[in-house]
């Protein structure tokens, strides 16, 4: 199977210089081809028969027009600006069609700054490593962080975080055999805990933003105050960009560690599809729910569990896994976000909110019968453990109640 790689390199001041002239060249060619296409709009405007130029445009002329006047690009691989031109073509691409806004300009100097490079082709690939070092076009033998599987592939990207470099590719790896007989699991999604699974298991949330707010607030007021352009300023803005990776590490190696150990260890994870977009409008928990990282973890846990053999399922957002009992399936009334326990008024069931959400995230399946709302168990509550003939009730359900 095709599985990327991302680490860290560990190159030394040539090695960087180098690093940092290609980006300024995928700088300059994107920037440069972006300039042309709005101005090719523009004459659109007054004359129709105006093209857009292509990707294939734009790099002859890049070659016929820049590359003689700007001679530092032979400098570089020539594959930088040519892969800055079709990505900026895909990006206007996406704006046509009102998927993305208009690409801007690129600026210097950002924490940001990337680029391409490929060597060899897809059948004979030339980027080769021996574990510890791997070579790049036109840089040479640059060290890393972490030992990589002794493989050669075509193309990677080279970028930049907070002053630290990293490379990303792709290559063939065998698909792990899946353990036999792994269970089923229900995960719940929270802001309190990272994730309460249907097993008893809780996953605590490590809250970096918030940990690391103080300090962040302190670091960007010093950035403020600094004058721009200044070298004082820029120390500034990389301690704020620093901890601001740090705080993105510490994030992402918690749902990390949950992803691959849901995925590897049961059959079939279950999870809800929350509209993570909607929960960001909501001022007074935005914070809370980006520090989460809720849309990383189901991204991650959608390619783990193909690497793993797995199946990932998602629950109906509009199910009310929170207001169900997961002991009688009693039907209960809306519970606001402070009601942390969950008592039911019908077996007297007493547990935590979330370990009764995620049992009944577990039980759900297509088509379920959701009961309506009621204090007291009726007949038909039966049948929303899913042991009974489902029916589309919880479409009619859903709509007169809101949930």
């Amino acid at each position: 199977m095709l599985l990327s790689f991302k680490t860290e390199l560990k190159p030394n001041n040539r090695q960087v210089s180098r690093f940092r002239q290609h980006c300024g060249v995928a700088r300059h060619a994107y920037n440069w081809g972006n300039a042309l296409i709005l101005q090719a709009l523009e004459e659109r405007g007054t004359d129709k028969t105006v093209k857009i130029p292509s990707a294939i445009d734009l790099h002859k002329r890049l070659v016929a027009e820049v590359k003689p006047l700007c001679r530092w690009y032979y400098d570089s691989s020539k594959a930088s600006p040519q892969q800055a031109l079709a990505e900026l073509r895909t990006a206007w691409d996406r704006c046509f069609k009102k998927v993305s806004k208009q690409p801007r300009f690129k600026k210097k100097g950002v924490s940001h700054d990337s680029f391409y490079l490929e060597q060899g082709s897809k059948a004979k690939p030339g980027i080769n490593n021996d574990g510890k070092r791997i070579k790049l076009p036109k840089i040479g033998w640059v060290r890393l962080h972490e030992p990589l599987p002794i493989t050669a592939f075509h193309n990677c990207v080279i970028s930049r975080k907070a002053d630290r470099w990293f490379i990303a590719f792709k290559c063939e790896i065998e698909k792990p055999v899946p353990a036999p007989d792994r269970p089923t699991i229900g995960v719940d999604i929270g802001i309190k805990t990272l994730a309460v699974c249907s097993n008893g298991q809780v996953f605590d949330n490590p809250k970096a933003y918030r940990r690391m707010s103080r300090k962040m607030k302190r670091l960007q007021r010093r950035v403020s105050k600094r004058v721009k352009g200044s070298k004082n300023r820029n120390k500034a803005v990389s301690k704020l960009a620093k901890l601001h990776l740090k705080v993105s590490n510490i994030r992402k190696d918690a749902i990390h560690k949950l992803t691959t150990y849901l995925a590897k260890k049961h059959g079939e994870v279950i999870i809800e599809d929350l509209h993570v977009k909607a929960f960001l409008k909501n001022h007074k928990l935005a914070g809370a729910v980006a520090d989460c990282g809720m849309y990383e973890f189901k991204r991650q846990l959608e390619y783990k569990t193909q690497k793993f053999g797995s199946k990932l399922t998602l629950v109906d957002r509009f199910f009310p896994s929170s207001q169900i009992c997961s002991s009688c399936c009693n039907h209960r009334h809306k519970m606001p976000l402070k009601v942390r326990v969950f008592e039911c008024p019908n077996c007297g069931n007493v547990q935590d909110r979330d370990l009764n959400a995620a049992r009944n995230i577990e039980r759900w399946f297509e088509g379920i019968c959701v009961p309506e709302r009621s204090e007291l168990a009726v007949s038909s509550t039966v049948a929303a453990c899913g042991v009974d003939k489902p029916d589309n009730s919880h479409v009619v359900a859903t709509k007169e109640t809101g949930s």
